[in-house]
């Protein structure tokens, strides 16, 4: 019987941890564990999965392997432990399909589309020159963008905050005219008072969402703020599991969702979301400010998902300011946008090849963490 016998964890630039699975006869898997400005951590928990559960086993048995990472614990879910297993289950995937000779949609099910719909950041995290960086993504063939909607907000801000997020996205939507989405992530910098007051404002100018309009912590309020919107709403980057989604469900705000495939529980678990989101008329299009791996994952669910809307890339994104999402790959043409749309993957596992070589000469203790945004009178403000 084939097994586990090894596996390395590198922590490369700008802000990712790749893990690599070795198994007896040969085949490697890779996987993406990691939550931004956490990696640290993530990797000790990683760590302690693969040498507690899963050395020595066999890779086949992926859904007892994520049963047991995630039940074998009496503490459950939350961002380290779904990304740790996000990752291994990745990797399993991609030894899986190598094994078939397969990519893994096929053998979730098989293809649901030819190409999966991309989008592109734009502006920053303080967003500025935005109506150019949109101008200049529309040129390079994307259909789809997303800019953040404000810098930080006061728990009630001024008229002039409102006005100022109104007129960024005004000016976006008449430099790229009514052909081009536009996503605005509120990023869960808005309270719910001004939450409802921005949606209400931004409305005229035909968000494709709104996201994250406040944080999960709150998302008992979403149905409040959808009562002021005819606008789509969106969230889940920072929910972990189907039971983390399952309020949103039920409560029927939300249009979209947005798991995470590095912090969700990996291809097993998300494609256990979009199936309830599916159930009922929610979208997905998974968040991905991420490197090679987590992307390859992203499209091998959104493959074989019907409901999937659209996929996050962070080509370009403001993050990636040492190495890019194509540097560490041997083939950087398999993410080659044509048209605002990527075409699947057709080698067996994730469809990528990882650059080992280049892998292990970034590899350093990296360290990227978020800012910490103050409010003019000293308090801690959301990011």
């Amino acid at each position: 019987m084939t097994r586990i016998v090894d596996y390395d964890l590198y922590q490369v630039p700008p802000r990712w941890l790749f893990l690599r699975l070795e198994t007896s006869d040969g085949r490697v898997g890779w996987g993406e564990p990691v939550v931004e400005g956490r990696a640290r951590t993530v990797e000790t928990a990683v760590e302690e999965l693969l040498d507690t559960y899963l050395l020595g086993e066999d890779p086949a048995q992926i859904e007892d392997h994520w049963q047991t990472m995630y039940r074998g614990g009496f503490y459950r879910g939350g961002p380290v432990l779904m990304s740790a297993i996000a990752g291994i289950d990745q990797a399993l995937w991609d030894l899986k399909g190598k094994e078939f000779g397969a990519p893994v949609y096929d053998l979730l099910g098989g293809r649901a589309r030819n190409r999966v719909r991309v989008y592109q950041w734009v502006g920053g995290d303080r967003p500025e020159g935005v109506a150019q960086a949109a101008q200049e993504k529309v040129d390079e063939g994307f259909s789809a963008l997303k800019m953040n909607a404000t810098a930080e907000l006061r728990r009630i801000d001024t008229p002039s905050a409102i006005a100022a997020a109104r007129e960024r996205i005004a000016t976006v939507r008449e430099t790229v005219g009514p052909e081009v989405d536009i996503g605005v992530d509120f990023h869960g910098r808005v309270s719910k008072s001004m939450a409802k007051r921005l949606a209400k404002a931004l409305e005229p100018y035909d968000p494709m969402f709104i996201e994250e309009p406040v944080l999960p912590e709150h998302n008992d309020c979403l149905p409040e703020i959808a009562e002021h919107t005819t606008t789509p709403i969106a969230t889940g980057e920072r929910m972990y599991s189907r039971w983390d989604f399952k309020e949103v469900f039920e409560d029927g705000a939300v249009d979209v969702i947005q798991p995470d495939l590095s912090h969700a529980g990996g291809i097993t678990e998300v494609k256990k979301i979009v199936g309830m989101a599916e159930a009922y008329d929610v979208a997905m299009a998974p968040h991905c400010p991420l490197g090679p791996i987590a992307l390859a994952a992203c499209v091998q669910v959104d493959a074989c998902s019907p409901n999937v809307l659209i996929q996050e890339q962070s080509l370009d994104i403001h993050y990636n300011e040492q190495s890019d999402v194509l540097d560490y790959l041997a083939d950087p043409s398999v993410f080659e946008y044509r048209d605002g749309y990527v075409e699947l993957p057709t080698d067996p596992g994730l469809g990528i090849e990882i650059d080992e070589r280049r892998v292990r000469d970034l590899a350093d203790e990296v360290d990227w963490h978020n800012p910490v945004w103050r409010h003019e009178d000293g308090s801690v403000a959301e990011w």
